[in-house]
């Protein structure tokens, strides 16, 4: 199990791999693992043994989810059977309107937590027969739920697009629907709060299609009088459920050419296409202007055009993103 769950397949493959071998090490005639939404909305299947697509569906909709609270089977505590329930498993409507209909009698059922606490998935064995389960069989399931628990964590994945950038001192999981959560092992940070500024130029920059991307914020208002953040979008891999869709990272400012705040911010602007005009206004400032700063930002890129100094500017993070002449949260 333990060789299975950290080997080096997707998510998903480990999830279907997992279950193989808990069937050599606990009988059972259908099974379920699933990944838990991290926000605590339901939960997506991953893996499933012996049963059909519209039971797979039903077990990964709402009425299984508000099940598995009302039992409070999604709490940390030991393998529960429906012999465990104070009422008749026929009371809910899983039992009821799913489970029972295809000739199942007995169940085990065990929420699958991270180290730290994080509810990662749920796993449930499902039998014909009417006996509960043992205590053996229990005390295996049990043994096994860390073990389970690591293999299907899709932050794993996440962690790992995480070393791609060095020194990253706070980072937040973006959701598809626009939920955040905090990234494991690293600090939050009020610029990487829900409807933030960053954030927003962010999940833009992923939305268009960038795998990767960078760029710089400015840090105590927009002159940048405490300098400037790094901020890294990375998409999800591919094999990371679609409900997260990315993560964004805080880091230290790199090297930054000696360009000054106000030439990042002119920067930021070409690298969207605008005009000297164009940047005239958004800057409040006169074209003439902008044509200095064009021109100390070429020097200090040593590039001979502005379209190659945007190439480089994006490429490296070198630039400030137009989102940034926003009001600027204070960190």
């Amino acid at each position: 199990m333990a060789e299975t769950a950290t080997s080096a397949a997707t998510t998903s493959e480990r999830a279907h791999a997992l279950l193989e071998v808990l069937g050599r090490v606990v009988p059972f005639d259908g099974a379920w693992l699933a990944l838990a939404d991290p926000l605590g909305h339901g939960y997506s299947s991953l893996a499933s043994v012996g049963l059909d697509v519209p039971t797979v569906e039903f077990l990964s909709g709402p009425q299984m989810a508000r099940d598995i609270e009302l039992t409070g089977t999604d709490r940390s505590c030991p393998p529960k059977s429906p012999s465990d329930l104070p009422y008749p498993a026929e009371e809910l409507r899983t039992w009821a309107e799913c489970l029972m209909p295809l000739g199942v009698n007995e169940a085990l059922a065990l929420a699958l937590f991270a180290p730290a606490g994080r509810h990662v998935g749920f796993l449930t064995l499902l039998s014909s027969t009417r006996e509960p389960p043992t205590a053996a069989i229990r005390r295996s399931v049990a043994a096994q739920a860390s073990v389970l628990a690591h293999g299907i964590d899709p932050m794993r994945s996440l962690l790992t697009v995480t070393r791609l950038v060095r020194g990253a001192t706070a980072g937040t999981v973006l959701h598809r629907d626009g939920r955040t959560e905090l990234m494991p092992g690293l600090a939050g940070d009020a610029l990487l709060a829900v409807g933030s500024p960053v954030l927003t130029a962010a999940s833009g920059r992923l939305a268009d299609g960038h795998a990767y991307s960078s760029f710089l914020w400015p840090l105590g208002g927009s002159h940048a009088p405490d300098g400037h953040a790094q901020v890294t979008a990375l998409a999800a891999p591919d094999d990371v459920p679609a409900v997260l869709t990315g993560v964004v990272l805080l880091s230290p400012a790199p090297d930054l050419h000696g360009l000054t705040p106000r030439e990042l911010e002119v920067l930021g602007l070409v690298v969207e296409g605008c005009s000297n005009q164009e940047i005239a206004r958004t800057l409040v400032v006169a074209p003439r202007t902008v044509a200095a700063h064009l021109e100390h930002v070429l020097l200090k890129l040593d590039a001979p055009t502005r379209t190659l100094a945007a190439v480089r500017a994006e490429r490296h993070g070198l630039y400030v993103p137009a989102a940034s002449h926003r009001p600027t949260i204070s960190r």
